[in-house]
């Protein structure tokens, strides 16, 4: 690409109002936030992964999410292979069941494979949450059962509750873990309307994130029994994740949790109005619509480069960075993307977004 038009992509992105997330806002402000929280608090770094502040926010989430214990690694990218490496030792079975949209399977480059030995089962279509009738076609002996809330790459679908007890159920019944991908666990209560612990009392282990819906920085924790934590902690270290100190991530995660919580609900109700006013737009679907959670994806009858070039006018003539990037869509000519709706989108009016959408198509078509 054009060094200019990428260089002017990224003033735009700064200097416009975005929709996406949390906003954007410059790297240092973070680091800022977290050195004074660390100075009022009297927060004490760890020492490799052992500090009484770091264990005081693990126990936090495990009793926020009903588990016995917890462990906060650099990333869901670790700590979902060790937590399924550790279910196959434990049920003798080298087989995961999973989503065929699963992180894992697709933006991992099978870590479960080349570092575990790890097979893996894809269950269920694509195009939908995982259900029982999905799992009941799979004869195969499972290690354990990944069970994804929401779906992300179906925009933040989620089965009905009753989907969901009939989907872990049936795995139980044949002594299957179900293992919970909770990267946006956060975003589901809003939904279901049940308390966290409610929520993971289906899953034997489950792994939060905390720089998705949360807005920290990188940062992960795995969740289970206080055998499987500990053996967890080992794989840890064998895989290089046990730093020196994980100071600045844990702390960035521990001083905005409970108040992001608070939030969610104001989100999701955000989302279903956003998409209320952008599903009638001709040349534009969202998906799933109403939404589930606050997000969606939006399917656009237009290329992605074509898209692209929308979006810069918009931004520059009505101030507002619709979204970042976009993929081709399932056919030619077409694009979709995704609408994550945090604090941004409670800046902007619906009317306008939906105006500057509207907007959009003029560009493209102009």
């Amino acid at each position: 690409m054009n060094t200019n038009i990428e260089e002017r992509r990224r003033e735009l992105r700064q200097s416009a109002r975005s929709l996406h997330g949390h906003g954007y806002e410059p790297a240092h402000l973070e680091l800022e936030r977290v050195a004074a929280w660390c100075r009022d608090e009297g927060i004490e770094a760890d020492v490799y992964g052992d500090g009484e502040a770091l264990q005081a926010f693990e126990t936090h989430v495990a009793e926020l999410l009903g588990y016995p214990a917890a462990r906060f690694l650099p990333s869901g990218s670790m700590a979902q292979p060790i937590a399924l490496r550790l279910w196959s030792e434990r049920t003798g079975r080298p087989t995961i069941g999973m989503h065929p949209t699963c992180h894992l399977e697709l933006h991992e480059e099978r870590g479960y494979r080349r570092l575990h030995g790890l097979h893996s089962k894809l269950v269920g279509p694509a195009h939908r949450p995982m259900l029982a009738a999905d799992l009941a076609q799979v004869s195969e002996p499972l290690a354990a059962l990944v069970v994804e809330l929401p779906t992300r790459e179906n925009g933040g679908q989620l089965p009905t509750w009753h989907e969901l007890l009939e989907l872990c159920d049936l795995a139980h019944s044949r002594d299957m873990p179900v293992h919970l991908d909770g990267a946006r666990l956060w975003e589901t209560q809003a939904h279901y309307d049940r308390p966290f612990p409610e929520i993971c009392a289906l899953f034997d282990s489950t792994y939060v994130s905390f720089y998705k819906g949360i807005g920290a920085l990188s940062g992960a924790m795995l969740l289970g029994p206080g055998d499987f934590v500990k053996e967890a902690a080992i794989w840890q270290r064998r895989q290089g994740g046990n730093l020196f100190s994980l100071l600045p991530n844990w702390a960035s995660a521990a001083m905005r949790l409970d108040a992001r919580l608070e939030r969610f609900r104001a989100y999701r109700t955000r989302a279903i109005e956003l998409a209320q006013a952008l599903s009638p737009i001709e040349g534009l679907r969202v998906n799933p619509d109403p939404p589930q959670v606050n997000m969606f994806h939006l399917w656009f009858d237009a290329a992605p480069d074509a898209l692209l070039e929308a979006r810069d006018q918009v931004a520059e003539e009505r101030g507002v960075w619709l979204f970042g990037g976009v993929r081709p869509g399932e056919l030619s000519g077409s694009s979709r993307t995704e609408i994550y709706v945090g604090e941004a989108a409670l800046q902007l009016e619906v009317d306008e977004v939906a105006s500057a959408f509207a907007r959009l198509f003029e560009c493209g078509s102009g």
